[in-house]
């Protein structure tokens, strides 16, 4: 049993001469006093500090240094790799099989008739070059907005690599993040607007606006929407304004 001294700054249980014993028959039911006032709940702890000769920016090695194991992950990353080119070529070899009559269809010496017509999979060019009769800036602006993320990714990688970014602090990740994107949206502008002008889009103002602002907008109304969710539930959480 402990409480606090006579002084009235220690408590009993702190002190190393005493055994605290946790037995579940002596809890006490936490309910209010006889004349109905709060119980007052006494909560310590103890903190012991031992020095370590470690400097501080090398606490994290342990974690960041290469483990007796790494040669496990090197197996999976060429397994998965194997498993990768098994898989493209048996697609070749399927596609090949299938095109083997037009290729030596089209290798073969016709006449002028018969090579002004396209026939076979070589009609899918004018398909697949055709402008989108529907919305061509929805377009431009999800090619665009996906190169963006693309490339602030493998930048952030790239960076981790070369070990630029400590992926332990999470502020300077974060903020690298940001960075990044923010310079990638050069890229972005270019293929957005290349895209749209292939679509034959004249609104190149609109598609600027809306290739800079669609996904940190969509980003901000999610965090918006849930935020909202977790202040009407009182979270710890929410984000106060």
């Amino acid at each position: 049993e402990g409480g606090v001294d006579e002084i009235g700054d220690s408590v009993s249980t702190c002190n190393g001469d005493v055994d605290v014993v946790n037995d579940p028959s002596t809890y006490l039911a936490l309910r209010a006093g006889p004349t109905g006032e709060d119980v007052q709940v006494l909560y310590s702890y103890e903190v012991r500090w031992e020095s370590s000769e470690v400097q501080w920016a090398d606490r994290w090695d342990v974690y960041l240094i290469g483990s007796p194991d790494d040669d496990i992950h090197y197996f999976a990353i060429v397994n998965s790799l194997m498993i990768v080119l098994f898989l493209m070529g048996a697609v070749a070899t399927i596609m090949i099989r299938t095109l083997r009559k037009d290729i030596a269809g089209y290798n073969e010496m016709q006449a002028i008739e018969d090579a002004q017509e396209e026939t076979g999979w070589k009609l899918v060019h004018g398909d697949v070059f055709r402008p989108p009769t529907f919305s061509p800036m929805t377009l431009s602006v999800a090619v665009g907005t996906g190169i963006q993320i693309g490339v602030c990714f493998f930048a952030v990688l790239l960076c981790a690599l070369l070990k630029l970014v400590n992926p332990m602090k999470k502020g300077q990740a974060l903020s690298s993040i940001v960075f990044l994107y923010v310079l990638s949206g050069t890229v972005s502008g270019y293929c957005s607007a290349r895209l749209f002008k292939f679509c034959d889009g004249t609104a190149w103002k609109r598609n600027t606006i809306a290739t800079a602002v669609s996904f940190p907008g969509l980003v901000v109304v999610m965090f918006t929407v849930l935020n909202i969710f977790l202040s009407f539930v009182n979270a710890a959480t929410a984000v106060s304004f």
